[in-house]
């Protein structure tokens, strides 16, 4: 066969499944604008900050935390049931949420990375993310995932104060 027939050599490696960059992109547009103007609700994040909080150095952990501003996220929002604890002190209503986040919304046009322990607002309470997972891929690819979710649990009124 002849140089001049254009099918005879590939110029490149086709992206897996025909899914590249632009499709990529496509899809993120249209979740941002579903989640934003369509069928989602708007939280208060409250993200640690990470230079003022004084962790224990081996543990990891603090007992009190500063936190940075509030910033307005886009997600949805998910009820979860809310079980009653029964104790030798009496009953309590343990309030769960689970918070459905669009990675690359988060992560390339707010700069926020969601963690453990960061607080939020909805409504009038606020819950602490006590389980993170990334359960869904865009279109089957495994490093392309697009979702976070937080579980999260609602937090006593002393152990959260935002007037730091």
């Amino acid at each position: 066969m002849g140089n001049n027939n254009k099918f005879d050599v590939l110029d490149g490696r086709p992206p897996p499944l025909f899914i590249g960059e632009k499709e990529k992109d496509l899809a993120k547009q249209i979740t941002d604008e579903l989640i934003e103007r369509v069928i989602g609700q708007v939280i208060a994040y409250f993200p640690i900050d990470l230079e003022r909080t004084n962790f224990h150095p081996l543990y990891g952990e603090a007992i009190e935390k500063t936190f940075l501003n509030p910033i307005k996220v886009n997600a949805l929002i998910e009820w979860l049931e809310n079980p009653t604890k029964v104790t030798n002190y009496g009953s309590d209503q343990i309030t769960n949420l689970k918070i459905h986040f669009h990675k690359r919304r988060l992560t390339e046009d707010q700069n926020l990375y969601v963690r453990l322990g960061d607080f939020v607002s909805f409504g009038d309470s606020f819950y602490e993310i006590v389980q993170l997972e990334e359960p869904r891929l865009l279109w089957g690819q495994i490093n392309s995932k697009i979702e976070i979710t937080a579980k999260c649990a609602k937090a006593r009124q002393d152990l959260f104060n935002n007037a730091d």
